[in-house]
Order: C-alpha cells, then sequence, then structure tokens
C-alpha cells in the first residue's frame, strides 16, 4: 500500500499518458476524492472537462458512471425507482446510474433545477431515497460535474444550495500553444488515444486507507485561526453580500490537510490553504452590486479582502498544538 503522495504520483503519471496539462485540475480531484468533497468543473466545450474527469474515473480503479444531463432526465433516471417485473409480480428496485463509487454528471447546468436537486442527498448524506426507503451509496463517494459557462444557450444556473456542496469549483481554460501542439502531436500518432488507454493504479479499499492517513495530518493552531481569518475577511468584505459558511472553512481544513499529504508533509503550511482560495470560495460567494459596478471579478473581491489577513510562519505551521 502506498502513501498519499505516492498514490498522488500514480494517477498523475498514468494520466499525463493521455491528458496534456490540467495539472492542477488532477491534483484538486485528487484532493476531494482524499476528503470525501465533489467537485465542480467549469469551462467552454472542447477544454477536455469531460475527458479529465473519465481518464481521472479510470486511474483511480473505482466504479463510475457517466450521466449525459439534458432537459429532459428526470429525478428517477438519476437515483432510479422500483419497477414491476411481470415474471414475478413484484416491484423490484432499479438502481439508477447514481450508485456508484465516482459519477461523472456531464453538463448539469442541462439539467433542470429539480433534477441537479436529485444529487444533494447523494452529495451530502451518501444516501439515496427512493419512495420512502433511503440507500447507501458505495464508498468511497464522489461526483465530479462539468457545465458551460452559465451565459452559454440552454443552461440552468447551479442553486446555490447544491453549488455549496461542491468541495471545489474548477475553471479549464483553453490549452497554452504548447499544450495544443503537443495535443495535436499525440492524436496525430495515436487518433484513438482516449480513457480506455489509462490503466487503474488505486481500488476502491487504498482509497479508504489513503482518506485515513490524511485525517492523520497535522493542522497547527495558528493555521486554523488563519482559516478563520480568510473566511471572516471575505464575509465582511463590502463588495460581498453572502460570504462563505462553516462548510467553506472545513473545506480549507480538509483540503489543505490532504495537499499537505500528497505533496509528502505531515502538516499543513499556509501554502497549503491558499492554494485552494479560489477552488474553494468563487462559488460560494455572492457580489454586492458594488462589485458589479466596479466591474469586480472573484479574484479581485479575494484580494482586496485578503490583503491585511497576517499569514503565519512554517515554524509555527509545525508547532504541536497544546
Amino acid at each position: 500500500m502506498t502513501d498519499p503522495a505516492g498514490a498522488y504520483a500514480d494517477i498523475r503519471d498514468e494520466i499525463s499518458t493521455v491528458l496534456v496539462g490540467n495539472e492542477d485540475v488532477i491534483e484538486r480531484f485528487t484532493i476531494s476524492l482524499l476528503t470525501g468533497g465533489h467537485v465542480l468543473v467549469e469551462g467552454v466545450p472542447g477544454v477536455a472537462k469531460t475527458t479529465a474527469a473519465n481518464v481521472f474515473a479510470r486511474a483511480i480503479g473505482l466504479d463510475f458512471t457517466r450521466i449525459q444531463m439534458t432537459p429532459d432526465i428526470l429525478p428517477a433516471d438519476i437515483t432510479g425507482t422500483h419497477v414491476y417485473r411481470e415474471s414475478t409480480g413484484a416491484f423490484e428496485l432499479e438502481r439508477g446510474p447514481i450508485f456508484s463509487n465516482l459519477v461523472v454528471a456531464d453538463e448539469v447546468n442541462r439539467a433542470t433545477p429539480k433534477t441537479q436537486s436529485a444529487l444533494l442527498e447523494a452529495m451530502e448524506e451518501g444516501t439515496v431515497t427512493i419512495e420512502g426507503e433511503t440507500l447507501a451509496l458505495p464508498q468511497p463517494f464522489m461526483v465530479i460535474a462539468t457545465q458551460n459557462p452559465i451565459e452559454m444557450e440552454g443552461t440552468f444556473e447551479l442553486p446555490e444550495a447544491q453549488r455549496d456542496r461542491f468541495q471545489f469549483k474548477l475553471t479549464v481554460e483553453i490549452p497554452e500553444r504548447d499544450d495544443e501542439r503537443e495535443i495535436l502531436d499525440r492524436f496525430n500518432d495515436d487518433a484513438t488515444l482516449g480513457p480506455d488507454a489509462i490503466s487503474p493504479v488505486l481500488s476502491p479499499s487504498d482509497v479508504l486507507d489513503l482518506r485515513e492517513d490524511v485525517r492523520a495530518i497535522h493542522v497547527a493552531d495558528p493555521v486554523k485561526e488563519y482559516i478563520l481569518d480568510i473566511v471572516a475577511a471575505v464575509r465582511e468584505s463590502t463588495y460581498v453580500d453572502v460570504g462563505a459558511s462553516p462548510r467553506a472553512s472545513l473545506a480549507f481544513l480538509h483540503a489543505g490537510k490532504a495537499r499537505a499529504a500528497i505533496h509528502g508533509r505531515e502538516y499543513v503550511i499556509p501554502d497549503d490553504v491558499n492554494a485552494m482560495l479560489e477552488p474553494i470560495l468563487s462559488h460560494r460567494l455572492v457580489l454586492s452590486t458594488d462589485a458589479g459596478l466596479s466591474e469586480l471579478t472573484v479574484e479581485d473581491v479575494l484580494e482586496d479582502a485578503l490583503v491585511d489577513v497576517e499569514t503565519p510562519s512554517e515554524l509555527d505551521a509545525k508547532a504541536p498544538n497544546p
């Protein structure tokens, strides 16, 4: 059994045989996997959002399903329903695609809000209720949802309650020219290159063991205070109408521990927290009218809010708690 740093290296190396670039995306997928989180991935069509999710699913060796979200898909199409079997004269439970270790919800914002909400219980509780019966989902369980930007036609913005359930929101950009050239070269050499070329490097039991390793990572009191200072400063910003909930504070804690673990450290440093700022906060904030009139982005608001937040030293991060 490998440690978190070794597992991450194996995942990254295997995925790099197919995926070009997007190292930050794979790092954050891994962090969410090791902390029981879920990820929302946004980007215009054609930037490998779904490919990244599919190759990650194959590399970690878990059962996975891909759900293509459309405006006519129903909640029961995701969770399942009871179906009458003429051969037995009884109703039997037909489980939906949500019953998998990793669910890729492709173009989640093309589904209606009612269908989107079918993911809420699964993401938060790890269970699904079908006609009054509550069923446990396989463990580990993770959702990676992709979406196109909300200004594109035919999409529905995710409800705030559902956005908050995602540990991270990641944005996949158009690749740099050098990366795009490498994509051309790879597909010129092998036009069939894709997720099928990926071999699993982990198993479900490996993931559960790695999660225990992550839980053991040390978080010093000054780092905990730093997390609280960040969340409080953003809540109090004049450019923010609705700030982050305590769920965001917990996301910083857990994600910081996982990032430390996959980079071979036994304690969380401020850089682990700082690396998670935008992925954790960008989808949770509701900006004020002043921010809109000033044409400020979420990144601008975070930079302004955190200018006076004092960063603890790495020496403080190593210190044992009393």
